[in-house]
């Protein structure tokens, strides 16, 4: 106990909390609590801060610390929001004055709370289109070189190295160490992607580990770790676990496989399989090549028989020379009788022809004769008609060209007349 020093007996502040601070230490030495984390931040230090709060929803909470040390030993990825059980003490911070949880121990609290994060982180990204199937790119078909990202004492490593050597020898693997496991997976496995797409030749990257609980493969559901495999530029094969293991990663990757080895064996086409096919084209090619040979021989023997023989050929060609000749003869003197018959029957019949021409042309002019006689201006004035001028021989055909008192000039049939205009009256009008 710490004596007072005030004349009052009342105890200073320091004292009052280096009491608390041995009686909490004294009492709650050794606690477990179960809480959601809030605020989780990790200090440059390697220490953790954080805040516990209850679980069912109570308005319950704890300032709370997990020192480097122990930090060093989780085996999963604390996120906000996670259930989690902590084993620790209660203590006072004097300088301040805040009761605080120090835990020496954290574990995820149960396979529910996880997987109930892991629901909530994939609704979170699926949201950000980090699963888009759109944007999921198709492998090479023969790659020369991939990068497998893993740790290096995995088991994961082993079965993809031995599947590679059966499957395909002549791909190069390059291995990209990380950490699998714990709280500082994420980030080195983001690393080691980044590093995996800055080497040279490096066509498709193998993201690799054995199986475990949801617990021991958490890293990869981390969503730094899950952006980071949607967005590199190089095509990512996510085998983590066995078949029945589902993470965030898997979903985000180009491709899952089940299993490490079958993520080998999806990258790798078996050497095996490749050869047959080959072996099966060549047969193929062989025998479409020995086809061709075949016909182009037999085509060469008809040639060669032809050639054999020329002096029959010459035999044929000649005689069909000839025939022509005797066609064209025929032709010719057919020709020959046939024109001067043609010529005497033309000349029969071209009297007769022009007989009928010009008796058609004297009908056709004489109707022309009778219409133009029809015309003539005699004919016209022979019917009563009479032609006006003004005595210089402009005709006078209106009566707006006359006026009282001129004289004009009218040609009868017979001869004509002089004439003076009295009146003139224009249509129905009054005489002028």
């Amino acid at each position: 106990m710490f004596v007072s020093t005030r004349s009052s007996g009342a105890l200073s502040v320091a004292a009052l909390l280096q009491q608390l601070s041995q009686q909490l230490g004294t009492r709650f030495a050794d606690v477990t609590v179960e809480g959601e984390l809030a605020g989780f931040t990790r200090a440059a230090s390697g220490h953790y801060y954080f805040s516990l709060k209850d679980a069912d929803g109570a308005p319950a909470l704890i300032r709370s610390a997990l020192f480097r040390r122990s930090a060093a030993q989780l085996r999963f990825a604390p996120q906000d929001g996670q259930r989690v059980r902590c084993r620790g003490r209660i203590a006072l911070y004097e300088p301040r004055g805040d009761l605080q949880f120090v835990a020496e121990l954290m574990e995820p609290a149960g396979q529910g709370a996880l997987y109930e994060q892991f629901l909530r982180l994939k609704a979170q990204l699926e949201a950000e289109g980090v699963f888009d199937t759109a944007r999921k790119r198709p492998l090479p078909a023969f790659p020369k070189r991939i990068a497998i990202v893993t740790s290096l004492g995995a088991a994961a490593l082993h079965d993809v190295v031995t599947a590679l050597a059966r499957r395909a020898p002549q791909l190069q693997a390059i291995v990209v160490p990380s950490l699998v496991q714990g709280a500082e997976a994420p980030a080195q496995l983001c690393a080691a992607l980044a590093q995996a797409q800055r080497l040279d030749g490096v066509e498709v990257i193998l993201l690799v580990r054995g199986g475990g609980s949801l617990e021991d493969l958490w890293a990869f559901n981390d969503p730094l770790l899950v952006r980071a495999v949607a967005g590199s530029r190089l095509p990512v094969v996510c085998g983590v676990g066995h078949e029945t293991d589902v993470t965030l990663c898997d979903l985000a990757a180009d491709l899952r496989a089940p299993t490490p080895t079958a993520a080998a064996e999806l990258v790798a086409p078996a050497r095996e399989e490749l050869l047959a096919g080959l072996q099966h084209l060549r047969q193929r090619l062989r025998q479409g090549l020995m086809r061709r040979l075949d016909q182009q021989g037999q085509r060469l023997d008809r040639a060669a028989l032809r050639l054999a023989r020329p002096a029959q050929a010459l035999t044929r060609e000649r005689r069909r020379v000839q025939l022509l000749q005797e066609r064209l003869q025929g032709a010719a003197q057919r020709r020959l009788l046939l024109e001067p018959q043609r010529l005497l029957r033309w000349q029969e019949r071209l009297p007769a022809r022009v007989h009928e021409r010009l008796a058609a042309e004297h009908q056709r002019l004489a109707r022309l004769a009778a219409q133009l006689q029809a015309l003539a201006p005699q004919r016209v004035l022979a019917r009563g008609f009479a032609w006006l001028d003004d005595g210089a021989g402009r005709a006078l055909t209106q009566a707006a060209q006359l006026k009282p008192g001129q004289r004009v000039r009218a040609q009868l049939q017979d001869g004509h007349a002089l004439l003076d205009v009295a009146s003139v009256e224009q249509g129905q009008g009054r005489p002028s």
